[in-house]
């Protein structure tokens, strides 16, 4: 539930994230129906490339996420030089957005125009993976760029259950960011 004094546009960022988990949670979770198997005898294997292409059923899937932005020039430099994410060309060419590749048919969008500080807390996060970690733990500590884990710990990396490492950073505007290496 979303508190009464949250911002609409606080309101829309949590419900972007949430449906963003959701989708990526529908084309991930994907399993065998019991009793199915394959014309060799064995269940068929659960993919995570599942889309609406190979899973008619799927009508959906995410295109973008888009964060509004303070300053585009730093946040764009953020995502580039930080995060490691290839610009793509964007329709506007009014020197308000910048476009990222994020994956094969998503995108991330930076928008110029913010005002006011977001009030995203860790919960609400994008994710990414990298098969990279200590090379980005490595460049983090050498830009000076602060990262921690989830408990708050000041560059510590958090190692869930499942053996995955992941630590969490904040972008130029204060949004937050999970990096892992469930690559």
């Amino acid at each position: 539930m979303i508190p009464n004094n949250t911002s609409p546009a606080a309101c829309r960022y949590l419900i972007l994230i949430a449906l963003s988990g959701l989708l990526c949670l529908n084309g991930q979770s994907q399993t065998a129906q019991p009793g199915k198997t394959t014309r060799g005898g064995k269940s068929p294997k659960t993919t995570a490339k599942h889309s609406s292409k190979t899973n008619p059923s799927m009508q959906i899937r995410i295109n973008h996420i888009a964060l509004y932005v303070s300053n585009l020039h730093t946040s764009t430099a953020f995502y580039q030089e930080v995060i490691g994410l290839d610009t793509i060309p964007e329709p506007f060419h009014d020197g308000r957005h910048t476009w990222f590749s994020i994956s094969e048919n998503a995108h991330l969008h930076l928008i110029s125009g913010r005002a006011t500080p977001p009030e995203p807390e860790k919960n609400t996060h994008l994710c990414f993976s990298t098969g990279k970690m200590d090379e980005l733990l490595e460049k983090l500590k050498a830009k000076g760029i602060h990262y921690e884990d989830w408990q708050g710990k000041a560059f510590t990396v958090t190692k869930r259950v499942d053996g995955i490492r992941q630590i969490y950073l904040k972008d130029p505007d204060g949004y937050w960011i999970e990096i892992n290496d469930d690559f």
